[in-house]
């Protein structure tokens, strides 16, 4: 295409361009029209609306405001109307928990009118008439937090709290059936006692905790007190009347029946056993037995002291009971701090507690220094034995103390002390026993020495107790172990329960050395050499026996090794020492080489020395024979032993003499003066220390 042509065509496209630009202008200005329009109609359009939202927006606020009035008017209305409405509610009572949920409600309006009148009517009738049936609704509100607390609070049945107490972990190492737990209020009751009390600690009225205190005391010693009734009936031998005098309400009846009763209690006994095994009793018999079986002496039913006054003895089952009712007390305490938990602020727990349970506490203490009293009075009367019982019920005291203190945490001083009391009572108690023993041994002169030397009462009586006292190894080694005399002669390397074992050995050891210093010394009195020594040897033989027979020797050992061969040189001792009363009638048969026998012929001298040896003869082994058949040796081998002694020693000097001047021509009449021959001799001595024979 030529240039010509090409211009052409630029030229149509220029004519298309302008004719589109025209048309553009155009639609332009018709836009531009429109929009103008558009803005007017806008503007006449608010300023014709604008008014109106102006004034709807007035009407808004005003119907708010009407609205708000309407409220506080209702509400001034119902401040004003509150008494009328909600005054049968308040001088009802709030029964049961839908009734005190609408008892705190009207409680609430009354509240809140109050408040509205202090503020805005201080001087107007109608909150002399709010506050007045709100002190009203106020004191119904105590009021049945008291009812509700009396009605419900109960005291806890002994059977329960014998059987929480006999299955202490403390007390017991079989497997026991479940315990039953103290549960004093069920949980809607606890619910309402909460709630009652949240109010009234709302309403800084806290008078309701000394209600609370004094109730819940009562309640406790209640439980205390039903306790002890019941262990007194039950230790009567009467456990029917026990239940029914001590479980009379009709929901203990329910829940125990007569057969159930009798199972429980009977199931308690048995428990009781595997913490007191009656073993004083049975130590006594045991030893009674053995030592009738071996030695001949008859004890029978012999206690090592006499009982003057029954009601001053500390008996086995008194000290069951105390330490079952201090367990008791404890679980009692700790059942009580944990029903405080809501209806008592924490800021006045301690203060509470110790109100509820200082009367309980105070009778368990004064309980205790009364068993403490009567037993110093049998301390004085010696009656030792009655008090071992004490020894156990110590050992249990001495384990609990650090849970009771941790239970009366923040209390008085003189509240959390009350336990040190009862603990330091019983041990003083318990030290002075252990040291009267040893006194009353080393003083004794009680009774008169058995004329026949046989084995004296306070030795058989000291090896009794002293035998007891094994039983008790856990609880009397840490009384000795706080006596300075005994704990200082131990090495601080021996620990428990090896250093009680060598205390009660330094103990007994010491007894034993008294008991034998003090047989030393009463058979001095003795006018008669023979049955002095006898006495030393039948008490010293016994004593050796009983250690051997018993673990005795064993403690004793711990501290003295050579105890067992001390005792048989002392018994070597004595037996050389009786063969004195011998010497006059050996006197007689020995040293008589002087007289000669010369072919059958004797001096006239001789003679008379022979017939005065004979005459002294005779008459000395039949005075020493009418002295020594009334003697006694207990000990079947013992005796026998010292007979078979007693020939060795006499017989083969008599034979020598007999032999050598039986036959001799030193008398007309030889029957007057040879009367026994060495068989009848051996067979008087065969009648010594038998007062039958």
């Amino acid at each position: 295409m030529d240039s010509s042509g090409k211009l052409e065509k630029e030229r149509q496209n220029l004519d298309a361009l302008k004719e589109q630009v025209q048309r553009n202008n155009q639609l332009s200005e018709k836009m531009v029209d429109i929009l103008t329009s558009f803005e007017s109609r806008l503007g006449r359009l608010q300023q014709t609306i604008l008014p109106i939202y102006n004034e709807m927006e007035n009407l808004q606020l005003k119907k708010t405001n009407i609205e708000k009035t309407m409220f506080a008017l209702d509400r001034v209305i119902m401040f004003h109307d509150v008494c009328p409405r909600v005054e049968s509610i308040i001088l009802g009572r709030p029964n049961g928990s839908d009734g005190l949920n609408e008892f705190l409600d009207a409680m609430e309006k009354l509240r809140e009118a109050q408040n509205y009148f202090e503020k805005n009517n201080p001087q107007s009738v109608e909150l002399e008439n709010v506050s007045s049936l709100f002190k009203t609704g106020g004191d119904s509100i105590q009021r049945e937090f008291k009812e509700i607390l009396l009605k419900h609070s109960r005291h806890v049945q002994p059977a329960i709290l014998v059987d929480i107490s006999t299955n202490d972990d403390e007390l017991i190492t079989d497997d026991s059936s479940s315990v039953s737990s103290i549960s004093h209020f069920s949980e809607i009751v606890s619910s309402d006692l909460i709630r009652l009390a949240d109010w009234l600690i709302s309403q800084s009225r806290d008078e309701y905790m000394n209600v609370y205190a004094r109730v819940r005391a009562n309640t406790l010693t209640k439980s205390m007190t039903t306790l002890k009734e019941y262990q007194k009936t039950g230790s009567a031998g009467s456990t029917n009347m026990a239940i029914g005098q001590t479980m009379g309400s009709p929901s203990v009846k329910s829940k125990f029946p007569h057969r159930s009763e009798i199972t429980v209690t009977r199931k308690t006994s048995k428990r009781i056993q595997h913490v007191f095994e009656k073993k004083a009793n049975r130590m006594f018999l045991k030893a009674s037995q053995t030592l009738g079986q071996s030695t001949g002496l008859n004890l029978g039913t012999r206690r090592p002291t006499l009982i003057e006054n029954r009601e001053d003895i500390v008996d086995e089952q008194e000290m069951e009971n105390y330490l079952i009712s201090v367990i008791a007390l404890q679980k009692l305490m700790q059942a009580e701090l944990s029903l405080m938990v809501g209806i008592i602020p924490i800021k006045h727990h301690h203060q509470v507690f110790q109100i509820i349970i200082q009367e309980s506490l105070a009778n368990i203490v004064h309980e205790g220094e009364n068993i403490a009293t009567r037993a110093k009075r049998c301390i004085h009367r010696k009656e030792f034995a009655n008090l071992f019982v004490m020894f156990p019920i110590l050992k249990h005291l001495a384990a609990m103390k650090s849970e009771f203190e941790r239970t009366m945490e923040g209390c008085d001083p003189t509240i959390r002390g009350q336990y040190s009391i009862i603990l330091n009572t019983l041990h003083s108690t318990g030290v002075r026993t252990l040291e009267e023993i040893v006194e009353s041994v080393r003083t004794d002169n009680s009774m008169g020495l058995p004329r026949d030397g046989t084995v004296y009462q306070l030795t058989s009586d000291v090896l009794v107790l002293m035998e007891q006292l094994l039983d008790y190894i856990d609880s009397v080694g840490p009384l000795l172990a706080q006596v300075p005399l005994y704990n200082n002669m131990v090495s601080h390397h021996i620990t428990p329960p090896e250093k009680y074992k060598y205390l009660l050995g330094l103990y007994i050891k010491k007894v034993l050395s008294q008991l034998n210093l003090m047989l030393v010394n009463r058979s001095d009195s003795y006018s008669e050499p023979g049955v002095k020594y006898l006495f030393r040897l039948n008490n010293c033989h016994y004593v050796v026996k009983s250690l051997q027979r018993s673990a005795l020797l064993d403690i004793v050992s711990l501290t003295e090794p050579e105890c067992e061969n001390t005792y048989d040189e002392m018994i070597a001792s004595h037996k050389k020492s009786y063969q004195q009363c011998w010497n006059r009638i050996l006197g007689f048969i020995v040293n008589v080489d002087d007289v000669q026998v010369i072919n059958g012929k004797l001096k006239d001298k001789d003679r008379n020395i022979i017939k005065e040896r004979f005459s002294g003869f005779n008459k000395e082994i039949e005075e020493i024979l009418k002295l020594q058949r009334g003697y006694t040796i207990p000990d079947v081998e013992l005796r026998e032993g010292l007979k078979r002694d007693n020939k060795e020693f006499v017989l083969p000097k008599y034979s020598a003499f007999y032999d050598k001047f039986s036959q001799s021509s030193f008398t007309k009449n030889p029957e007057k003066y040879v009367k026994y021959t060495p068989a009848q001799v051996s067979a008087m001595l065969d009648r010594f220390f038998d007062v039958a024979a």
